[in-house]
């Protein structure tokens, strides 16, 4: 149920910033189009912790912030080689054990490598993530496992 009203509360919240419109008549058909909405998702059974990962509302701030800076210094060693020239360049492939215990917590592991740049997970099996890698060095940072531990720190605290 706190799903549910989480649900609809976010999708008001959606609409009313982006209608721009307060008569009683566009607030009805906000209503009534968030009350569809929410029915269909209900009946769909896809309102749950999964689909709202309320837990993780505090947490994730804080990860953003450090995920925004690793793609930001991901970016500088990326342009940085591709002007060095393709000597300075080391693609490869790279099995990555994760330690991250729930379905999110592997899912925004696997997209945080995904999103920083020259990483991309490309297979999940169990805990085990297989990631190209444009830089040998970016393969190294993964195996050191800060964002591993991030994502644990961030799966664990809720």
């Amino acid at each position: 149920m706190r799903h549910t009203i989480m649900l609809s509360l976010s999708l008001a919240a959606f609409w009313l910033a982006n209608s721009g419109h307060n008569t009683a008549l566009m607030l009805s058909l906000g209503v009534i189009s968030i009350a569809v909405i929410v029915y269909i998702a209900h009946r769909m059974d896809v309102v749950d912790h999964e689909a709202q990962p309320l837990h993780l509302t505090l947490k994730i701030p804080g990860y953003y912030a450090w995920l925004i800076k690793q793609v930001f210094l991901s970016n500088v060693l990326v342009v940085k080689h591709i002007w060095l020239g393709n000597k300075s360049i080391s693609p490869g492939f790279a099995t990555i054990t994760a330690s991250q215990k729930t379905e999110i917590g592997k899912v925004i592991y696997a997209n945080s490598i995904t999103l920083t740049p020259g990483t991309v997970t490309v297979n999940i099996e169990d805990d085990k993530f297989l990631v190209h890698a444009l830089l040998q060095e970016s393969i190294e940072d993964l195996q050191a496992g800060e964002m591993d531990r991030r994502v644990s720190q961030l799966e664990n605290e809720c």
